[in-house]
């Protein structure tokens, strides 16, 4: 474990502040620029990681994420050092993004993926999952986590509007990561640092490509 204030978690509760705010004052010309479709992954493929620092303009919704945030990411931040808990917010908040690619479809006969999102929960899931093997490689329970990931997958089944495809997307990668990084000998922390993110960015692209090709998109 490092010391040292938590400087990354810190900087993107700010931002995704700052971007709440921008979404509120430009009537929504914010959200508009910034906000991930797969219509638009293609021609813009930054919206993949700019959605998850957008949310809607009800204040639980960034309230929830933010709250979620600080309760891990200091953390984790902390195990696996600022480089490699940026790579990781990264790779989840994308790999939420993929998620929706990848477990939604075009509306029927008109060829429209309007299917999409904001907001960091993609990435907080990723974050969730990343914690698991963290624990673990400490000796410490991860019940509590598990029950507080199971819990929040079950509410998209009573509420609309939530993105499950980003959650599953941003988990799936976040347990990669993390157990990659937790799993990582003292000796060889630097190489896995940038090797393992390269990896999982990549087979992030291809199967993107994939599911575009698949749809017909490509």
């Amino acid at each position: 474990m490092r010391t040292g204030r938590p400087v990354v978690t810190l900087t993107i509760i700010a931002l995704c502040a700052v971007s709440w705010v921008l979404q509120l004052v430009t009537d929504g010309a914010w959200t508009q620029r910034w906000a991930f479709a797969p219509v638009v992954g293609l021609d813009e493929p930054w919206r993949f990681l700019t959605a998850a620092f957008l949310h809607s303009t009800s204040p639980m919704h960034i309230l929830f994420n933010m709250y979620a945030l600080w309760i891990v990411g200091p953390f984790l931040e902390q195990a696996f050092g600022r480089g490699r808990f940026i790579a990781l917010y990264v790779l989840a908040a994308v790999g939420g993004s993929v998620g929706i690619v990848l477990l939604s479809t075009p509306a029927d006969g008109l060829g429209i993926w309007y299917t999409g999102a904001v907001g960091a929960s993609g990435a907080v899931f990723g974050l969730f999952g990343a914690i698991i093997p963290a624990l673990r490689r400490m000796g410490r329970s991860a019940t509590q986590i598990v029950v507080l990931i199971a819990i929040n997958m079950a509410i998209p089944f009573f509420l609309p509007n939530i993105a499950w495809q980003a959650h599953l997307g941003g988990l799936a990668v976040g347990l990669l990561v993390g157990a990659g990084y937790a799993a990582a000998p003292r000796e060889r922390q630097a190489l896995v640092g940038w090797a393992l993110p390269t990896l999982v960015g990549a087979a992030l692209v291809a199967v993107t490509l994939w599911r575009y090709a698949a749809v017909g998109y490509l």
